[in-house]
């Protein structure tokens, strides 16, 4: 699961599955559906951020707070009652007031099932990591497109959420992974690898020091885990139940 700092807590996929008229309704009323996320994030994040300081919790910073369903699902709905307010003061067309309106009561519910289940906590919280840098280096990996990304670890083990891949193509060469700056939770990373984004595994068998490459071997891997979301939350926080905004 992907730490609520890494970025949209949801995804355009996302309000597609929830709505299946979303993505031709931005076509028509050109309604940036990136920038509505955005936005939904920003306001999730005042309400979550207002809630958690009531609680007295020592962990009110949101990059401590991991992406849970529930969490997912009210980002989700208040995108959606977003996109749909916009596209109706654009057309004043009543259908888009009621999808608005759905969208908002939706929002209230995903809202008190987070209630219900708590903010999920990661005290040692590991940011998603940036797209590593690739060079090109004498070797004898087999030609081809290969995708390349990498993870951060904290101390304790756990895997932050994977970066964007980097692509590179070989010809009687290998290739060198070089991390962007670690975060300062970072005790290692691990590098994964695959001829498409869907088939990258886990390349090194020990965990590589942050401020270290990784030149890839000969072989390639094709069997062994693949790069996670991010890291689970440790626990649940408990939240005061309150009204919302708006």
């Amino acid at each position: 699961m992907p730490l609520f700092t890494d970025g949209p807590a949801s995804t355009i996929e996302d309000l597609a599955a929830q709505d299946s008229q979303v993505l031709d309704v931005a076509s028509v009323e050109g309604i940036d559906l990136t920038r509505k996320l955005d936005l939904a994030q920003e306001a999730v994040a005042i309400d979550l951020e207002a809630v958690m300081r009531r609680t007295g919790s020592g962990f009110t910073r949101l990059d401590h707070v991991v992406v849970t369903p529930a969490l997912r699902l009210w980002h989700t709905y208040r995108a959606l009652e977003l996109v749909y307010g916009d596209a109706y003061y654009n057309q004043l067309n009543d259908r888009y007031a009621s999808k608005r309106d759905r969208f908002a009561d939706l929002g209230k519910w995903a809202h008190e099932r987070l209630i219900l289940t708590g903010v999920g906590i990661a005290p040692r919280p590991v940011p998603r990591a940036a797209t590593p840098g690739l060079t090109p280096t004498p070797g004898a990996v087999a030609d081809g497109t290969y995708y390349v990304t990498m993870a951060w670890l904290n101390g304790t083990g756990e895997e932050g959420g994977a970066a964007i891949p980097a692509v590179i193509t070989t010809a009687a060469s290998s290739f060198t992974v070089t991390p962007k700056a670690a975060p300062s939770a970072a005790a290692g990373w691990n590098v994964y690898a695959g001829p498409t984004p869907e088939s990258m595994v886990r390349q090194n068998d020990q965990a590589i020091a942050p401020g270290a490459s990784w030149t890839q071997p000969a072989m390639v891997r094709v069997t062994g885990s693949a790069p996670a979301s991010g890291q689970p939350p440790s626990y649940f926080h408990s939240l005061p139940r309150i009204l919302q905004r708006g």
